[in-house]
């Protein structure tokens, strides 16, 4: 399987560990530790799913989704409504 370009997962790395630091106070490291061991990491390290496209915002949405549901596919941004 192909991975999503490391230039764009870095970039999302940073602007969603921001979010997740500033909104649950957890450190860098932890906030990272939580993000990439993620359902919604690993989605968006999936080039075929184009997760990217909901830019930082909508991925941090997606991951405290997974945060609080146990599933990202909670997320307003994935629901099939």
């Amino acid at each position: 399987m192909t991975r999503t370009s490391v230039d764009i997962l870095d970039y999302y790395d940073e602007e969603v560990v921001q979010r997740i630091t500033e909104k649950y106070g957890y450190s860098e490291r932890e906030a990272l530790e939580l993000f990439l061991n993620s359902q919604t990491y690993r989605m968006l390290a999936n080039p075929a799913m184009e997760m990217w496209q909901f830019g930082p915002e909508g991925i941090f949405n997606i991951w405290e989704s997974e945060k609080i549901t146990g599933s990202p596919k909670n997320s307003a941004y994935l629901r099939m409504e």
